[in-house]
């Protein structure tokens, strides 16, 4: 018998890798098909969404999370609490603390001293929201905000914290808010990813570092996780063909590679060999729709200077305000912004206000700026960080200079825009801002709210991974109905 004439018996192992294979394949083909289309537009339809998403009618098309790293003060900036005034340097009470955990950072101090505000409140728009001096423009635009006030969260110190507000964990390795929104809703562009990150740059002081995973995917594929735009030299890291290389070489490249991935992909299967091929293609056409959306010579000079001098400068919070706002016009569905250098121990007085005035301009204008546009009707803006500070000092109590350490047990962030209860508040902490009093917001609830908002239920958008269904709010949370319309 020659050895080419055999008869191949064929396992269960085998029939279902080749059944997985052809639905695969046939995944790959539509991928391909839709990347022929032009892409010079915003897609009229979501690209990758998964079936039968949004589970409802949503209120948002979009979100932008102006993330605050480090703990802004809420009893500095949100909060008002006169009662910190009338006890100035007296002991926390016990039946305050009731004995809650507090950090190592003074754990160790002889006492908790209660320390006010050297900051005044005002009052702001027709709702009268009690807000600091250190925020002007946005008491400015109280009446389009909703200020809640008894946010609370499980974690202590800033990374586990900042995981948990992003990813609904404190441990590293869940897909992060905006990876799940992607997953779930998929792009509204063709030639922008749907998840984008921002990072501003503190010239003052830098801040603590964030990692790249707090915008991750986790173990959903990696084309969900963000896409981080830098703010000097190229805006997406090897976005630009080296020189020599032409537009159309660059094509001939790419499918020379295309070719080169499908057969891999008829041998594996596996689907991030798909992503890499959805990611060449994006990359292909970012380099002709990014450096024009970078580009901000055709803003206006009112609207270049509504957002602060700041504007002017690359990698300014208040450029990349302006730059998440033509992101959203060009079909960018989440859009996280991080502003680092919060945590203020020490020297709260005068580090604070210099803080505030980096975001309080350009947070304010974008709100302005995407109501005029008609675009804050579908966009929900987040406006905080991942827990607040101590209503006691860190050190010695001191009316004019003083610290605060971490809490996370009680502490405030505004939101606005779809469907959110414009000028109101939310929830309120005790009379020292030390516990929540009324209407307590958990992290997981405020994710539960944003998902809601974009039409998802969040007991619906799972994803089964090592043989459990995971969710962004793990097995908590509840849409906070109060704050909405």
């Amino acid at each position: 018998m020659s050895c080419q004439n055999y008869q191949r018996f064929h396992s269960r192992r085998d029939f279902l890798a080749q059944t997985g294979l052809g639905l695969g394949s046939a995944a790959l083909a539509s991928l391909f098909t839709r990347d022929a289309r032009a892409a010079s537009a915003p897609a009229t339809a979501p690209i990758g969404a998964l079936p039968g998403l949004p589970h409802f009618a949503p209120k948002a098309k979009r979100v932008f999370c102006l993330f605050q790293s480090g703990g802004p003060s809420h009893l500095d900036l949100l909060d008002e609490k006169p009662v910190l005034a009338a006890r100035f340097n007296e002991d926390l009470p016990d039946s305050v603390r009731r004995g809650q955990r507090i950090t190592g950072m003074v754990a160790s101090q002889a006492r908790l001293a209660v320390q006010p505000s050297r900051f005044a409140f005002q009052p702001g728009g027709k709702c009268g929201t009690r807000i600091s001096d250190l925020l002007p423009h946005t008491r400015d635009i109280a009446d389009e905000i909703c200020v809640l006030r008894s946010l609370h969260t499980e974690a202590i110190n800033h990374d586990p914290a900042i995981t948990f507000f992003q990813s609904g964990s404190q441990l590293p390795g869940r897909p992060s808010m905006g990876a799940w929104v992607d997953y779930g809703l998929g792009r509204l562009s063709d030639n922008l990813p749907a998840f984008v990150v921002l990072v501003s740059v503190n010239t003052k002081r830098a801040g603590q570092g964030l990692l790249a995973r707090l915008w991750g995917s986790g173990f959903l594929p990696s084309a969900h996780q963000g896409v981080q735009f830098r703010s000097a030299g190229e805006p997406v890291l090897y976005l630009n063909d080296p020189e020599g290389l032409t537009r159309a070489r660059r094509r001939t490249m790419l499918d020379g590679i295309g070719e080169l991935n499908r057969l891999q992909h008829a041998q594996s299967g596996d689907p991030e060999v798909e992503t890499r091929i959805a990611q060449f293609e994006l990359a292909y056409r970012m380099q002709a729709s990014v450096p024009e959306l970078m580009d901000l010579k055709g803003e206006s000079a009112a609207v270049r200077e509504s957002y602060g001098p700041e504007v002017e400068t690359p990698g300014s919070f208040a450029r990349n305000c302006l730059l998440a706002r033509r992101l959203a016009e060009r079909g960018v569905r989440f859009i996280q912004l991080y502003h680092r250098d919060w945590d203020h121990h020490g020297s709260l007085h005068e580090q604070l206000p210099q803080i505030a005035k980096d975001v309080d301009q350009p947070s304010a204008a974008l709100v302005r700026d995407l109501k005029q546009r008609g675009l804050l009707d579908d966009t929900l803006v987040i406006w905080g960080g991942e827990f607040g500070r101590t209503p006691y000092a860190q050190g010695q109590a001191n009316r004019e200079r003083y610290g605060r350490d971490h809490h996370g047990k009680a502490f405030s962030i505004w939101m606005a825009g779809a469907g959110i209860k414009a000028g109101t508040t939310y929830g309120a902490s005790d009379d020292f801002g030390f516990n929540v009093a009324e209407n307590p917001v958990h992290i997981h609830d405020l994710q539960a709210t944003i998902l809601h908002q974009l039409g998802i239920d969040h007991e619906r958008l799972t994803y089964k991974f090592q043989g459990r269904q995971y969710r962004l709010t793990d097995v908590h949370g509840h849409v906070v109905k109060g704050v909405l319309t």
